[in-house]
């Protein structure tokens, strides 16, 4: 009956430890004014660079797509402005 138990706790902790894991991560991205302030970028990373290479109304958008061997690859697509710019 012991091990039916523990096998049982490990599948709800799993959940807990991921939603903790998500809630620990920034909302919503800042964007930054040149894409060479990104000095690391991780695997599924995206960065908004307002650097005015976009279409009015639109920001780019910096994403780590694919691991290589000299690192993490870079994707570059314009994706619509959601809000007001700040400055």
């Amino acid at each position: 009956m012991k091990i039916a138990k523990m096998a049982t706790t490990g599948w709800t902790a799993l959940p807990v430890g991921l939603v903790l894991a998500l809630l620990a991560t920034p909302v919503l991205a800042q964007p930054v004014s040149r894409e060479q302030d990104i000095v690391e970028l991780r695997l599924g990373q995206r960065i908004l660079v307002d650097d005015g290479s976009c279409p009015a109304g639109q920001i780019k958008e910096v994403s780590g797509a694919q691991m290589t061997a000299t690192g993490v690859s870079r994707t570059l697509k314009c994706i619509p402005r959601l809000g007001p710019k700040k400055r």
